[in-house]
Parts: structure tokens; C-alpha cells; sequence
């Protein structure tokens, strides 16, 4: 094999794997826009690497991803860019590749919304061990030696991270049909006006996040369920100037987004919005919404490629 075949045989076996590598950066950053440089970054690794010395290319790269989302996290943590309880995850709509593998329980959960967030609350070490064994089912020798920690330590840290996680998905996965059925009645609750239909579908301790739209670096923050209820009545009311920031009236449709339930906002096979909710015992607990451009771009191209249904409102 002459080398530039050799250089195509290794890129190919590279990028075989890229899936696999990107979806383990998107648990451990939380971005998919992160977690596709972190895997390029691996890439580049990859090529100047003595090949012939990787007796393992898998683990090799495995290795070698996770520990740049590591210097990553700690990087954004010590710029002050992902404070904890001021950050959103970037979702992904349902049919992303960055979703997989999702066989099993605790893998999906791995991916939702509420359990990215909630490990912002995790070191960047106890995050690592808990996503490579819960999503990879990595062993703890294994982990170990990813992370260059014992495996006493890497069982101690997998414990911390499953006791700060485990209320994070309380209510449990949603079927499609009570999820499409949830998100139908608040669309109806927030088209009708009133937000005493809106408090009845919400649990008494409700809180809702937005993202602002990108138009700001703080996250909004609405913390009980009558003013969640309000939030969402005029969110969903059309207004000249809404419609000005959006570039007109969009189309909304049902779909989901990291395992939730979600609304979004359509225009010109661009999403321009979108509302995940999380369900606990028939009703919504938590409200995520996401209007920053820069966080729906994925979004967006999953849209494009997909077959989608009718929309619900057929214009805003």
C-alpha cells in the first residue's frame, strides 16, 4: 500500500468511528458545535500520530476525546463561560446521530436535557466516569485507564455523579403518544388566553429557563408555576414585533428534542424556536426554551434532512 492509500485507509478508518467519538463529546460538553471541534481536534491527533505504535485505534481515540472535552470544560469553568445554574445544553432533535447509542435506559437519559444540565453540577472527572460507564459502557479498569485515575477512584467518582443525577429524570420517559398529547394541550392552554388552563397542566413546583434568544448572556429564570404560565401566554402570542425578530410567522409543530417533548417554531425550514418540556405523573415540570440562532443551527440541518408532519398551527 503506497502512502497516500495508506493516508486514505486511515482517514477512512477514522472517520468509521467519528459517530461513536461525537456522541460521547456532545454527553461530556453539552454542545454539538463543541463536541464536532473536539473531535476534528482528534482527527488532527489521529493523522500526525505513529499509527503503527496505536495497538488499539478505539480506545486510543477514545482516550484521546475525552480528555479534550476535559481540558475544555476546565477551560470554560476557569474563563467563567459555563457558570453552574447559568448554562444550557444545545438540543437535539429527535433522529440525531449525536443521540445514539440509545439501546437502553440509562443511555438515553445520558443525552436528556434535564441530566446535561445537571451535570454541570458534576466535576469534569466525575462527568467523564459517569458517560463512559452509564452511555459506554466502559468498565472501571477501563475508565481508568482513559482518565489515568485508579479504579478505586473511578468507582467513588461514579457514585458521587449517580446520586447528583438520579432526581434529574424523576418523571421518568414519556411515550410518544402522552408526550404529543401533553404538548397539544399546552398549545391550546397557551393559545386560549388563559393562564389558569396553563397552571392546571403544570406541577406545583414548575420552573421554566429560557436562553433570551441569544439577545442576552443571562439565562431568564422563572421559578413558580403561575408565573411560568404567564411566561408561556405571551411567548405564544403573535406580536408585529415578534414577528419582526423572527422574519415572519412561523409554522408550529410537535417533535422532540433529547427524549422531551417539544414544540417548535418553524420558518422557512428553519427552526427559529423551540420549547422542551419535561414531564412528571402527567404534567410539566420543567419548561427549556431555545431561540438562540447559534443553538438551534443543528437543530435546523436535522429538520432539513427528515420527513416532518403537519403542522399543529399552521401559521403563528
Amino acid at each position: 500500500m503506497d502512502g497516500d492509500a495508506a493516508d486514505r485507509f486511515e482517514a477512512d478508518r477514522f472517520e468509521a468511528g467519528r459517530p461513536r467519538l461525537a456522541s460521547l463529546a456532545y454527553r461530556l460538553l453539552g454542545s454539538a458545535a463543541d463536541a464536532e471541534d473536539a473531535v476534528q481536534d482528534a482527527f488532527l491527533r489521529w493523522q500526525a500520530a505513529d499509527r503503527g505504535l496505536i495497538e488499539v485505534p478505539e480506545a486510543w481515540l477514545t482516550t484521546i476525546v475525552t480528555n479534550l472535552c476535559l481540558d475544555r470544560l476546565r477551560s470554560a469553568r476557569a474563563r467563567r463561560e459555563r457558570p453552574v445554574g447559568a448554562w444550557l445544553p444545545e438540543p437535539l432533535l429527535e433522529g440525531d446521530p449525536m443521540l445514539d447509542p440509545a439501546a437502553t435506559v440509562e443511555q438515553r437519559e445520558s443525552v436528556s436535557l434535564a441530566v446535561l444540565t445537571i451535570m454541570e453540577h458534576l466535576s469534569p472527572v466525575e462527568r467523564a466516569v459517569y458517560v463512559l460507564r452509564e452511555a459506554f459502557s466502559y468498565g472501571h479498569a477501563e475508565i481508568a485507564g482513559i482518565l489515568g485515575v485508579t479504579e478505586s477512584a473511578s468507582q467513588q467518582h461514579l457514585h458521587r455523579a449517580r446520586r447528583r443525577v438520579a432526581g434529574a429524570r424523576r418523571g421518568g420517559e414519556a411515550d410518544p403518544a402522552t408526550a404529543r398529547r401533553i404538548v397539544e394541550e399546552f398549545l391550546a392552554a397557551a393559545s386560549s388566553g388563559s393562564t389558569e388552563r396553563l397552571v392546571a397542566l403544570l406541577t406545583d413546583d414548575a420552573t421554566a429557563i429560557s436562553d433570551g434568544a441569544g439577545l442576552t448572556r443571562t439565562l431568564l429564570h422563572y421559578r413558580t408555576p403561575e408565573r411560568v404560565a404567564a411566561v408561556a401566554r405571551g411567548a405564544f402570542k403573535p406580536t408585529p414585533a415578534k414577528l419582526r425578530l423572527v422574519g415572519g410567522a412561523p409554522t408550529i409543530h410537535i417533535g422532540m428534542l433529547n427524549g422531551s417533548p417539544a414544540v417548535l417554531a418553524v420558518l422557512d425550514d428553519r427552526v427559529v424556536g423551540a420549547a422542551a418540556f419535561e414531564t412528571r405523573e402527567g404534567r410539566i415540570a420543567t419548561v427549556r426554551g431555545f431561540a438562540d440562532p447559534a443553538r438551534l443551527a443543528r437543530v435546523t440541518e436535522t429538520w432539513r434532512r427528515r420527513e416532518t408532519d403537519p403542522p399543529v398551527i399552521a401559521e403563528w
